[in-house]
């Protein structure tokens, strides 16, 4: 029987649970969480825990294998809550437990990161041709385009490898290949001619309303498929309906839009990803995949490895965030020595590097500037490691700091890249350098730039501006 206090305890708990809006079914579930926290911490009373105690429970509450992502945020959460408004503990405000949840989950099998050396499961795709779904499927229905012609997928994808396209484009292209066999009812495409991919690609445009982007793709992914696989180099597509490809500008915010953007983060680790998306113009993915030996703090440079193209480039590190990515550096070292104590400490690296440097996985340098804040399985090898955060946990961050920020353009994370490159013009360096500092292949690419700068019609005085003032309105 509970005595009167622990009794109200555990009904305020609940109580605070409720004004967050968690739902019944839950709330039993976070008590749960909470119950064994304490028991975790049976020696100490809870008005004496500190951010200590809580971050060394998660730790190693990250490093078991039988708890999913949501769970692992919901222990986050009902710790939160316990501390930030039951107890209302003096450190309590100020614990990045958004750092925590956000960090939490675990990369899939998919991801560009890790899918090259998993073993790839082929695709489910039934025959469409554009009409309802229950039409015309016969007797091969929900059977795939890759199950059933295995060898072209895997020759597609050799030739891909060989050129050391990245992994998205291996997935894109494999999926457009499956689609345009399913669309011709799963017919081998020796025995598809030219006509056959016109109908296709006219088909995406016409029968399903696609963008210029997505029909380029598609039709990039087939003459690759043509010229490379099936030896057919002088492929004509011939003449088909193309989508309009729409002219758009970048989306460029000014220097004081970056700060307010800034400042509503609430997420210290996201923080510093979004200052380096800026500060240095990168990727969204080439700022999460950074390790630690990239950054170079004696030459005040990061190293971009393996980027768009398969190509490296160097890029300035902010002298403002020098400091910063110390203490990073310091927590993923302290994190690495605690993971190796557990037995753990390594991560991932690609299959040919893993075999050429087979200790270099518990290194530090190798180890994830951003890391994910539990350990996971990996796919490959079933190895337990420590990944690098999912980019979902950012891209999310941004868009909510923009709100609170009031910022109304449509932002993302490659707003910031654009912000970076802009700026610099304006700062007065040259296209030439911008070009090398974005990894543009080509400067036409970076021109895109000088449109936004030169603002045309910006500077016309609208003859509303010449009315007399008592005749405005």
């Amino acid at each position: 029987m509970l005595n009167d206090p622990v009794a109200r305890f555990w009904d305020n708990y609940i109580e605070k649970t409720r004004s967050y809006k968690v739902p019944e079914r839950s709330i039993r579930w976070y008590v749960i969480r909470v119950e064994a926290y304490i028991e975790y911490h049976a020696n100490l009373r809870l008005a004496r825990h500190s951010a200590a105690e809580v971050t060394k429970y998660l730790q190693e509450l990250g490093r078991k294998q039988d708890m999913a992502d949501w769970q692992f945020c919901q222990v986050v959460d009902a710790l939160r809550i316990l501390f930030c408004d039951l107890l209302v503990a003096q450190w309590a405000s100020s614990f990045p437990w958004g750092d925590w949840m956000d960090a939490a989950k675990a990369l899939p099998e998919d991801h560009a990161s890790i899918a090259r050396d998993v073993q790839p499961v082929p695709q489910i795709i039934s025959a469409d041709n554009g009409e309802s779904s229950d039409h015309g499927t016969q007797k091969k229905e929900g059977v795939s385009a890759e199950q059933s012609f295995p060898q072209h997928f895997d020759a597609m994808k050799a030739q891909i490898r060989v050129r050391h396209y990245s992994i998205r484009t291996e997935q894109s292209y494999s999926a457009w290949l499956a689609r345009f066999i399913a669309f011709h009812k799963l017919r081998d495409p020796l025995t598809l001619d030219q006509k056959a991919v016109s109908e296709f690609l006219e088909h995406l445009v016409v029968r399903r309303g696609v963008s210029s982007s997505t029909q380029s793709q598609a039709l990039n992914a087939l003459i690759f498929f043509y010229r490379h696989v099936l030896n057919q180099p002088d492929i004509d597509i011939g003449n088909f309906t193309r989508s309009r490809k729409p002219r758009r500008l970048p989306v460029v915010l000014s220097q004081g839009e970056i700060r307010d953007l800034f400042t509503g983060f609430e997420n210290r680790t996201q923080l510093l990803m979004a200052q380096l998306l800026y500060g240095c113009g990168l990727r969204l993915m080439e700022c999460i995949r950074l390790r630690v030996f990239d950054i170079d703090f004696a030459y005040r440079q990061i190293q971009i490895r393996n980027a768009k193209g398969n190509k490296d480039r160097v890029v300035p590190l902010p002298n403002n965030l020098v400091d910063e990515l110390r203490n990073q550096v310091h927590r993923v070292a302290t994190l690495n020595q605690e993971d190796m104590a557990a037995g753990y400490g390594e991560v991932y690296l690609p299959a040919a590097l893993a075999s050429k440097y087979p200790n270099a996985a518990k290194e530090l340098g190798w180890q994830y500037l951003f890391p994910s804040s539990r350990l996971s399985a990996d796919p490959r090898s079933g190895k337990i490691r420590r990944h690098h955060v999912h980019e979902n946990g950012l891209q999310k961050q941004l868009k909510k700091s923009a709100k609170k920020a009031g910022i109304v353009k449509k932002i993302n994370c490659h707003a910031l890249r654009h912000s970076f490159a802009t700026h610099l013009l304006e700062n007065g360096y040259d296209i030439r350098t911008v070009q090398e500092l974005l990894g543009h292949a080509d400067v036409s690419t970076t021109m895109i730039y000088t449109h936004v700068l030169n603002r045309p019609g910006v500077t016309v005085r609208s003859p509303f501006d010449d009315l007399p003032n008592d005749k405005k309105g």
